[in-house]
């Protein structure tokens, strides 16, 4: 016996176009699919995104999850008709799940997809996917040519399902839905599997990001290959890019010129780097320094880059061959030097000796009774030990580098001439390494031979007389011969800590923490504060002297105004009995995992907002707030070397403002992207250890009476610096673009390319 419908029900199948005792026979009709499904595909990645024709797709309603293997999922499934036959016996159980999904779902969720699909027909998404596209369990059999919708009686949410119902039973069924296909993957019309991972590998060696890739068919059956990731542009900001490959040729030339970079840039890291920007159609682009690279002219590109590697060829054997003559030169200076010092070593060493016997002292007296006579050394013995040491020296290098005049050069080509190169590269560093070893061998051997000298002098000085001679070698103590400067071979450089956001930021917000609570006052805190709040366009107003008794009023009004919503401040009150109390001082807070008992600071109170407030009297408020910001940036200074960033639209930074800077480039470009306008100018200062600078600490936002607050920098990353102060010197300046979508929540927003000027500049 058939179950009876409810009155909302009725609504619904009235809505859906349903008469469930006279089913359509277009809804009856069912073509078997033998559907193979393929055990070793992802189910939650899609790779195919069509518009499918609603007449062509069949509904098959299986008792399971969408979370199932698919296998289990097909095998359970049955014909849509089963569950809307309300006749058959053994089919009763099914009619009564289908009215049970009827009853679960919504109108107004159906009424979503359908504005959904409605926007779908106009523009494909710039990230192709969207919000609702895991509720299409839509798949293709490829034996039989058909489509077909798999809906799982166990999930909760079966909009898709009626949507697709309703629009089957419309007169007109040559609409078309924009749906991803399930358990497919790329046709490979345009690139064979293996290059579809090369992409991917390739493009996250450039923007250290996995892309995703779809075929993508349109309303025209038009296939194209479109590729959403995102890129680094400068530093760790990123911004999303979309390619659009619409044919063959374009698939095949992005490949390519993908493959080219990449095997460039893995076999020869020294010196091919490749960088990403986006263009304006939010596109990425590929540069080798400041030029793009193309695949129209990749040849003549690699053609460029083998004849200037000529010419540096050239170069750095005419710097090898200088090197050279200074190597020998310095070898001969050496040789000189060790003859010398052994010379006198070897007069030293006598001295020694003959000091320990009577005969020996007169012997050496009458050898060396002359001044200046000296014993002669091989030199043959230190030449040959120069010869040995220059066999061992030997380089594998060629003489020079085979050149052939071509018009073009392949890839091959260039990364075998670079191989070679870089042996030249490697000797010169040697040698060079060389040239310096022997520089301070010689500094050394010269510091030895005046050391040698000076004893060999002090010990002539007594050899006036034999007496003086004898008392001189009988003495005790002889001084000791003072050795050259030893060369350091553990020479470690003096390397300055680089300031990481993300991994020294606890670190610095405590010792800022600490030092801003016991450096500034209470009314200091408070006017940093108040640069945290809409208030700071009033005091970069008051600070320029740019301010008129009208602006005044009208902020003092809107300030009111804000405290009566907040209900800091009744209407009929002249003013705040509570002060500063905005709540039960015996609340707790918490920040982060920790909790307090301290208020937070209150911009009314701090200037004293209050029905009776006059323009005047909020004007000495600010210009003292303007004067404790003053004095408070004297007080703290940085204790590490650290950059900070600014980021404006469209116009550039007035250093003489109050200027709130960021710790953080991510979060100071996502505000930039945010306002209006298509340009921005982004300032990296890199500032030096004592600078003075406040930080956005814990103890900014909140009082601390009860000595609860946490230390640290939990609540802001902004950082307060007088830039006017500041010497600066432009270390780089650069142009990249960005992009965004304008609306970040909705899937068919437009995009917005906005044209980024990076300025750098080192603090003197």
């Amino acid at each position: 016996m058939a179950k009876r419908v409810s009155n909302n029900m009725t609504q619904k199948l009235e809505y859906i176009g349903l008469d469930l005792y006279n089913i359509p026979i277009k809804i009856k009709r069912f073509k078997p699919l033998e559907f193979k499904p393929n055990k070793k595909y992802d189910e939650k990645q899609y790779k195919q995104y069509r518009y499918i024709p609603v007449k062509d797709i069949q509904i098959l309603i299986t008792p399971a999850n969408r979370l199932d293997e698919l296998d289990i999922k097909y095998k359970k499934a049955s014909p849509l008709m089963d569950y809307l036959d309300n006749e058959s016996e053994q089919n009763i159980i099914k009619y009564t799940t289908f009215l049970k999904m009827l009853r679960q779902v919504k109108i107004e969720d159906i009424e979503k997809v359908e504005e959904e699909q409605k926007k779908l027909q106009e523009q494909i998404p710039f990230k192709v996917k969207f919000e609702g596209n895991y509720l299409w369990q839509i798949y293709y059999s490829e034996n039989t040519d058909q489509y077909f919708m798999l809906v799982p009686t166990e999930d909760s949410d079966y909009s898709t399902f009626f949507y697709l119902l309703k629009k089957q039973l419309e007169p007109k069924r040559a609409e078309k839905i924009f749906v991803p296909i399930c358990n497919l993957d790329y046709t490979r019309q345009y690139l064979k599997k293996q290059e579809y991972e090369d992409i991917e590998n390739y493009l996250w060696l450039f923007t250290k990001d996995w892309p995703l890739i779809y075929e993508v068919q349109n309303k025209y059956d038009e296939l194209s290959i479109e590729i959403i990731g995102e890129t680094q542009v400068y530093g760790k900001i990123k911004s999303p890019y979309k390619v659009v490959l619409h044919n063959r040729t374009e698939a095949s030339q992005f490949y390519k010129l993908l493959k080219a970079m990449y095997i460039m840039q893995t076999e020869l890291p020294h010196y091919f780097e490749f960088k990403t920007n986006i263009n304006q159609q939010g596109s990425i682009e590929f540069y080798f320094g400041k030029e793009k690279i193309e695949y129209h002219k990749l040849s003549k590109w690699v053609t460029k880059e083998y004849l200037q590697g000529i010419e540096k060829q050239e170069i750095i054997k005419n710097t090898i061959k200088e090197n050279e003559k200074k190597l020998s030169n310095l070898k001969e200076e050496v040789s000189n030097q060790e003859i010398e010092y052994l010379a006198k070593e070897k007069q030293i060493t006598t001295f020694l000796e003959c000091k320990k016997t009577f005969f020996g002292k007169f012997k050496y007296y009458f050898k060396y009774n002359k001044k200046g006579k000296r014993i002669k050394t091989d030199k043959d013995d230190i030449q040959n030990l120069e010869d040995k040491d220059d066999e061992n020296k030997k380089t594998d290098i060629d003489e020079t580098i085979n050149v052939e005049n071509k018009v073009n050069y392949t890839i091959e080509e260039l990364i075998e001439f670079y191989r070679n190169y870089g042996k030249y590269e490697e000797f010169l560093k040697n040698l060079i390494m060389d040239i310096n070893a022997l520089k301070l061998k010689s500094k050394n051997m010269k510091k030895k031979i005046e050391n040698a000298t000076a004893y060999i002098d002090e010990i002539d000085s007594h050899k006036k007389s034999i007496f003086e001679f004898w008392k001189y070698s009988n003495k005790d103590e002889v001084a000791s011969l003072t050795e050259g400067e030893k060369e350091d071979t553990n020479i470690i450089k003096n390397i300055k800590k680089v300031f990481d956001y993300e991994e020294d930021l606890e670190e610095f917000g405590t010792t800022m923490d600490n030092l801003q609570r016991s450096k500034l006052t209470k009314e200091q805190l408070d006017s940093i504060y108040l640069t945290t709040t809409d208030v700071i366009d009033s005091l970069n107003k008051v600070k320029m002297e740019d301010v008129s008794p009208k602006d005044l009023e009208q902020n003092l009004k809107s300030l009111k105004k804000q405290a009566i919503e907040e209900k800091l401040l009744m209407e009929d009150e002249e003013f705040d009995i509570f002060g500063g109390i905005a709540q039960d001082i015996t609340k707790t807070s918490q920040i982060g995992d920790k909790k307090h008992r301290e208020l937070p600071r209150n911009k009314f109170n701090i200037l004293d907002i209050n029905r009776s407030t006059k323009s005047s009297a909020y004007k000495e408020s600010l210009q003292n707030t303007v004067k404790n910001i003053e004095e408070a940036l004297k007080k703290v200074v940085l204790p590490d070397d650290l950059p900070i960033y600014f980021a404006i639209n469209d116009r550039k930074l007035n250093r003489k403002k109050i200027n709130v800077f960021d710790l953080n480039p991510k979060s100071e470009m996502d505000g930039a992207l945010k306002e209006d306008g298509d340009k921005i100018y982004f300032y990296q200062m890199n500032l030096k250890r004592g600078i003075n600078a406040v930080s956005y600490t814990n103890i900014v936002f909140y009082e601390n009476q009860n000595k609860t607050l946490p230390v640290g920098q939990d609540l802001s990353t902004k950082i307060l610096v007088d830039a006017s102060k500041l010497k600066l010197e432009l270390k780089n300046k650069t142009t990249f673009n960005i992009l965004k979508m304008q609306n970040d929540k909705d899937d068919f927003s437009d995009i917005q390319v906005k044209t980024v000027t990076l300025l750098e500049y080192d603090v003197l």
